[in-house]
């Protein structure tokens, strides 16, 4: 170190500053609190909506009418009880996953949470540790920061005593420690950090869409809901509380009470799922980018080997004796106080250093891809890369490359002519050895790129290590192919995608070539994910569609990735990926249903309003809406509420398509301008005019209503497709729940039904049949039109679990 260790704080000291208030007790998570979350689900617009038509209903005295009513004690409940799950599930694994400083005191030197770091606590770095507050350098030793996260600046910021680091930044090489000067709300990045770890649904393709088919509604629902207002209040000369009664029942069905909360509920069910695999998501809209991905860059160390190695050969060279290589090999990873994991494995097969003096230290790099450590009249060592550190037509450099086609790492042990912290080092390396450490590939990383393959999910080997030995593992995970060296990749981003298309593997990569690889993938249209765990991947982790970081990695990664693996097991991600494509396929199925309501009943007011106002100057006899709001309430329960419900949340194995919103409104709209005109055309044939009996009046509804639940359950059975057994049951249930209701005497007191005339029953059932054929016919002309495969069935082998079954296979 560059001066002496800083002590730290006594006991005292910390508690008088947690007394004082100058801790950094901040959230570990921008969460919402409960009460947040039961204000956001009880108080929502919609709510408001249904709110105010319940007291007007109640007004007028017909409670049966009021039963919509439940849908605000629905909405509210079942919204929060899912998001404080989630909250829950979120909140317990994020203290498991967040960085974790290691803080000098004077009692000892403890691993603590950010919240426990007070003022003036000395805190102590090495690589890949993360900044976790605002502070001043004490110590350094070759100590360099990356600040990219904060100001932009790409390059490593080397840092010595009394230089400044900020909250968000980390390191990426050397040691040291800082002091504290800034905690709590005062730190520099202590709000951003907030930001970036909200339980958020921003920019998510899915919820961009909802709210851009949100605004549509918007635009049909006010002329539509005006001109109801009017004819039904002004020209139908009915009695106030019908007329009231009628207009409510044209206004509930207009609004999507459900769709923004069953989105909201597929998302969170989600990250619970999820979270029970150990897998934390950062960011809500994770769950759905996986699922549009084709292109995964995967790092090798940690990701598809285990993290951990063991030296497994070491090759003496140019005569050394193998005591003297033992002892310098011992020496170098003594030497080390924050060692990765090629170092930790020397220092573990050599445990018994000789007592060498250190006079200069180079912490390993990953642009540079070595270390070393210089022992005054003992040498200048040096470990690292043998293709970094020799020429490579060196026999030595093609040794290490013949041991690394056989998926080794390999490194090499040189004794360099120049200390090494001269500016040249490390100038000319003589060989000593050759250290030759083995990685275990991990048993379940086969069957995830089978999976990808599967997908039709491109894999990028993208590493740090030799070539050669990088194709080695990736050929025998099944990635065949020519391994490329990174140093031979061109600088021009076309060039450099080009390239890409043409390899699968790389080796000797740079940090800043992989956040360039991503850049370029990008730029080809490529929805990009990026896994990795150590400090050299944080830079591709941050600028990737989607960076996934493995929990045993360094804490900067897994600070910038929108999904951490805690289990450390790459198997995980297909079950991201099912999750991602079940709230899709599942919202998109959602939608439909919605947003064919909204539009059959938008319709059916302009088309009762028109008539209205078309037939009020030729005769005083205009239509009553035909629903009641109990009507309404009841066509909603089995054809689209708790379809719905199960929809949202059942098992999906449907690729993720994009186009959200055009694929949604191209079925929806059909299906619900063809719902609208034959509920419309059923009443017309039913209707006996306002002078009408009320049983003749009652039979007209109920006219409108079958037709409306026949062509209503053949839009909820092309939804459901491609058929599996439950979901035939789920359409053939719904279907006999609505003959029950019209069946049961006391069902038709409760809700206003009268099927009771065979000729007009008849003739609704007869233009509901036509309804559903046209329905049936727009489903395979809208198939023809966007070139999707119509599949009625789901292919056997598709069904299930997603995960189980791909990786099953």
């Amino acid at each position: 170190m560059t001066r002496p260790a800083a002590a730290g704080l006594t006991d005292a000291e910390v508690a008088q500053r947690v007394s004082d208030g100058q801790s950094n007790a901040l959230p570990a998570r921008a969460t919402r609190s409960i009460g947040d979350i039961v204000r956001a689900n009880v108080f929502t617009r919609i709510n408001a909506i249904l709110g105010v038509l319940l007291m007007i209903v109640v007004a007028t005295g017909s409670l049966i009418n009021g039963l919509f009513g439940l849908l605000i004690i629905a909405n509210s409940v079942i919204g929060m009880v899912q998001e404080i799950r989630a909250k829950q599930t979120l909140d317990a694994l994020a203290i498991v996953g967040q960085a974790k400083p290691v803080v000098r005191r004077q009692s000892g030197t403890h691993t603590l949470s950010p919240a426990e770091v007070v003022l003036d606590d000395i805190i102590e770095l090495g690589p890949g540790d993360q900044i976790v507050v605002d502070g001043q350098v004490v110590e350094g030793d070759n100590l360099e920061v990356d600040e990219s996260l904060l100001t932009g600046e790409a390059d490593p910021i080397g840092k010595r005593p009394g230089d400044a680091v900020m909250s968000g930044s980390f390191v990426v090489a050397g040691a040291g420690a800082y002091r504290a000067t800034r905690v709590g709300a005062a730190a520099y990045a202590a709000k951003l950090a907030a930001e970036a770890s909200k339980f958020t649904l921003v920019k998510s393709e899915l919820r961009n869409g909802i709210n851009r088919i949100l605004q549509f509604i918007t635009y049909l629902l006010v002329p539509a809901g005006l001109l109801t207002i009017y004819t039904q209040l002004f020209t139908t000369h009915a009695d106030w509380r019908q007329a009231v009664l009628r207009t409510v029942g044209a206004l509930v069905p207009m609004v999507p009470e459900g769709l923004v909360l069953m989105t909201s509920i597929a998302f969170a069910v989600g990250v619970v799922r999820l979270g029970q695999r150990r897998c934390l998501v950062q960011e809500l809209p994770a769950i759905e980018g996986l699922a549009r991905v084709d292109m995964v860059c995967a790092d090798k160390t940690g990701t598809l080997t285990e993290s951990g190695m063991r030296v497994a050969e070491v090759v003496e060279l140019a005569g050394d004796r193998p005591a003297a290589v033992a002892d310098a090999l011992a020496a170098v990873a003594a030497a080390d106080a924050h060692r990765n994991a090629s170092m930790q494995a020397i220092a573990d097969a050599f445990s018994r250093p000789p007592s060498w003096t250190v006079t200069a230290r180079a912490p390993f790099k990953s642009a540079t891809k070595w270390s070393g450590v210089s022992f005054g009249e003992h040498g200048n060592w040096v470990i690292g890369a043998p293709d970094v550190l020799l020429e490579p037509a060196t026999s030595v450099a093609a040794q290490a490359e013949q041991i690394g086609a056989r998926g080794l790492r390999v490194l090499l042990l040189g004794a360099a002519d120049v200390a090494v912290g001269d500016p040249a080092a490390p100038g000319r390396v003589t060989p000593a050895a050759l250290v030759v450490l083995e990685q275990k590939v991990r048993a379940d990383a086969r069957a995830t790129l089978d999976f990808f393959a599967a997908q039709h999910v491109s894999v990028k080997v993208v590493s740090g290590d030799n070539a050669v030995s990088v194709g080695a593992v990736a050929a025998e995970l099944g990635l065949h192919g020519e391994a490329l060296d990174a140093r031979k990749l061109p600088e021009d981003p076309d060039a450099l995608a080009d390239t890409l298309d043409t390899y699968t593997t790389f080796g000797r990569v740079r940090p800043d070539q992989k956040r360039a690889i991503v850049h370029a993938l990008q730029a080809h249209g490529h929805t990009v994910a990026m896994t990795g765990d150590g400090v050299n991947d944080v830079l591709a982790l941050k600028d990737a569609d989607i960076g996934v970081a493995m929990g045993s990695g360094s804490p900067a990664s897994r600070a910038v990735a929108q999904i951490v693996l805690l289990d450390n097991k790459f198997a995980t991600l297909p079950y991201v990926v099912g999750e991602g494509r079940r709230v899709i396929g599942n919202i998109e199925r959602v939608a439909n249903l919605f947003l064919t309501k909204t539009v059959y009943s938008v319709l059916l007011a302009l088309l009762v309003g028109l008539e209205c106002l078309l037939s009020t100057p030729l005769r005083a006899d205009p239509l009553l809406y035909p629903f009641q709001p109990i009507h309404v309430t009841i066509a909603a329960w089995f054809t689209i509420g708790i379809p719905s419900f199960i929809l949202s949340l059942a098992p999906n194995n449907e690729r993720a398509h994009p186009r959200f919103v055009r694929r949604v409104l191209s079925s929806a709209v059909p299906s619900g301008l063809i719902v609208g005109t034959a509920t419309f055309v059923s009443y017309l044939v039913a209707y006996q005019g306002r002078h009408a009996s009320f049983a003749e009046q009652d039979q007209a509804s109920t006219a409108a209503l079958i037709t409306l639940l026949v062509t209503g359950l053949w839009v909820l059975a092309v939804v459901a497709r491609p058929y599996q057994w439950w979901r035939v049951a789920l359409v053939a249930g719904s279907g006999l729940a609505y003959v029950a209701i019209f069946s049961i005497p006391l069902a038709q007191q409760k809700f206003l039904l009268d099927p009771s005339n065979p000729g007009v029953t008849a003739t609704a059932l007869g233009i509901g049949a036509a309804g559903a054929a046209a329905i049936e016919a727009t489903w395979w002309i809208r198939a023809r039109i966007l070139r999707i495969q119509p599949q009625l069935w789901q292919p056997a082998a598709d069904r299930g679990d997603y995960g189980h079954t791909d990786l099953a296979k």
